[in-house]
């Protein structure tokens, strides 16, 4: 079913997945949600004209955990981004209202998570944490809805979505060992409605 893995000689030896990017409608907000809330930090910030990027990812030494700025100028340079993995990469595209006025959120461009309804595709984004309880119970009391909480089975929302069952999608139980590891999951959702995946870093 799957190919080989790829020789040193694979014209693909060297690819990386290095990011996703997400449409957003308030940077403040959303900074609030990847940034205070997750943890990540601002890799950089770009206006490109019509739109605004905000780079953001993971210190990975000690040195770069207690200096945002050198881990963002270090990790900002070309040849570290691009062999950096798991950025998270977020656009948004200014309303004629927010160049006129000046001010953020003026207008609205909607966006789709992806993940419900009729507009299936993108999921979700999966963060691996320590105690996903913990994290679930901070989050909730930061205001985050809440999907799906540790030792909760299926919703109407995960894995399969109620859209998707009223639309033939199979109603086969979770097998065994999936179910055991669902159980361990945590979902919630950021404040664009995408759905977030929080990993136990240790399963039990």
């Amino acid at each position: 079913m799957f190919p080989e893995s790829p020789a040193e000689t694979s014209p693909t030896a060297g690819y990386r997945l290095n990011h996703f990017m997400l449409r957003i409608t308030n940077p403040t907000r959303t900074l609030h949600f990847y940034v205070t809330l997750m943890g990540m930090r601002v890799v950089f910030t770009r206006d490109v004209g019509p739109m605004t990027v905000y780079y953001l990812g993971y210190p990975q030494t000690k040195a770069h955990r207690s200096d945002p700025e050198a881990f963002a100028k270090d990790t900002s340079k070309h040849e570290v981004l691009t062999q950096t993995l798991g950025l998270l990469e977020l656009v948004h595209f200014r309303t004629k209202e927010e160049d006129e006025s000046g001010k953020e959120g003026s207008g609205q461009i909607n966006v789709t998570s992806g993940s419900e309804g009729g507009n299936l595709g993108f999921n979700h984004l999966g963060f691996t944490v320590p105690d996903v309880g913990k994290t679930v119970e901070r989050l909730r009391n930061e205001g985050v809805q809440i999907v799906k909480d540790i030792g909760e089975g299926p919703n109407d929302v995960v894995p399969i979505t109620r859209w998707e069952r009223m639309h033939g999608a199979s109603d086969t139980e979770l097998s065994e060992g999936f179910g055991k590891l669902f159980g361990q999951l945590g979902f919630i959702r950021d404040p664009d409605g995408y759905l977030v995946e929080l990993v136990p870093q240790t399963l039990q």
